[in-house]
């Protein structure tokens, strides 16, 4: 990928975007074989079992190496009289502005562009993170691709600015009517916080929807959502696929967010209980579920380690898709006590997935596909189907 903010060492997010992107799919798929197949190989050397402990590696997933990212989160920073989208000015540099980053599509880049110079048409003043002043905080963006939709949301300090939005509003509007959802968040908190509790929306529609493989999932303001669409639908897809395989009567979907996972699995014969702790993203999944005509899918907006507390028994397949930070041992001490026959464990961080699946010693980690969600980046999404040991 070629990006001029880059090679001028003004950003370094994507700190392997001048290697060769063949180059680097090949070094993540060597380093994950080896951070995962020398501990299936240790554990081995344990006599933890009889079983064999090697592990089916299928073939990773690609990215485009550019323009596959469906959501930005900007920066606001610079003054009223030339606002800057992107990244804050740090100690030895200035602030930069990255409307035309190239992990975002062209559209997006057009909105973003037309944004930055709309804020200081519309006065609104950035917000000064040394001087707590001023009122524009974050600005964030989101697209849906099927069809083509975008939500954007204004984070401010206070509800100071709102009249200068509003005010402002049509133009933006007729400008690109594909913004279906403009909303305002309001987070008052001196901190590196990216959003507050309050949302108050600026448009009649409050959500947009994105379709994987024919599945509607709606976006709404708080609701996690993969940020690479073509690489998430193949995960959906892969994650049906070894479902069905399986074919269990009924199975868990923790940490479901907006149900892509339970609605993808859902079937006349499988039966998928999904929890999420936020209850906007729930409220999401059980929408898309009412518009597929699922009557077999139950979702509750709860805590995934305590609804696995109160449970007296698992059904033959639990899927998790845990934070970062991993499932942790009171949910993993339950799964083990709870001895589903199969659990599939989706992760963007191979390190606590790892971690998760030691401490689940009546597992074996059977088979490992990775999705390369992250591009330019160390990071991945990976995702394996561990089989309790006989």
């Amino acid at each position: 990928m070629h990006c001029e903010h880059f090679i001028q060492k003004r950003c370094s997010s994507c700190h392997h975007c001048m290697t060769d992107y063949a180059e680097q799919v090949e070094r993540k798929d060597q380093q994950l074989k080896i951070q995962f197949s020398s501990w299936a190989h240790l554990d081995t050397d344990k006599g933890n079992d009889n079983e064999s402990s090697s592990i089916t590696w299928l073939k990773p997933v690609a990215s485009a190496d550019s323009a596959f990212r469906n959501k930005a989160k900007m920066v606001v920073s610079g003054a009223a009289h030339q606002p800057i989208l992107g990244l804050p000015a740090t100690q030895g540099k200035e602030a930069l502005s990255l409307v035309d980053c190239p992990l975002y599509p062209k559209p997006m880049q057009e909105i973003l562009i037309y944004l930055q110079d709309w804020i200081r048409r519309a006065g609104i003043p950035p917000y000064n993170v040394a001087k707590k002043k001023g009122e524009l905080k974050f600005l964030l963006l989101t697209q849906a691709q099927k069809p083509e939709q975008y939500m954007l949301r204004f984070v401010l300090r206070s509800t100071q600015a709102l009249p200068r939005i509003e005010n402002n509003l049509a133009e933006l509007q007729a400008r690109f009517p594909n913004i279906q959802v403009i909303s305002a968040n309001i987070q008052p908190v001196h901190m590196a916080r990216l959003e507050g509790d309050e949302e108050i929306f600026l448009t009649e529609k409050q959500s947009i929807t994105e379709t994987f493989n024919d599945v509607p999932l709606v976006i709404r303001p708080k609701s996690f959502f993969q940020t690479n669409p073509q690489v998430a639908e193949q995960l959906y897809a892969t994650a049906r696929e070894w479902v069905r395989e399986i074919k269990p009567n009924h199975m868990w979907d923790l940490f479901c967010g907006v149900g892509g996972f339970a609605l993808h699995c859902a079937s006349p014969d499988t039966s998928v209980t999904g929890i999420e702790i936020e209850p906007e993203a729930i409220a999401s999944a059980q929408y898309s579920a009412n518009q597929m005509g699922l009557t077999n899918l139950s979702f509750a907006a709860l805590d995934s380690a305590q609804y696995s507390q109160g449970q007296e028994q698992a059904p033959q397949v639990v899927l998790v898709n845990p934070p970062r930070r991993g499932l942790g041992k009171a949910l993993t001490d339950r799964l083990e006590a709870l001895a589903p026959p199969y659990i599939i464990y989706s992760s963007c961080n191979p390190d606590t997935m790892k971690e998760d699946i030691q401490g689940m010693s009546h597992y074996r980690l059977e088979r490992m596909k990775w999705f390369d969600m992250f591009p330019h980046t160390d990071h991945v999404e990976a995702m394996g189907l561990l089989v309790r040991k006989s």
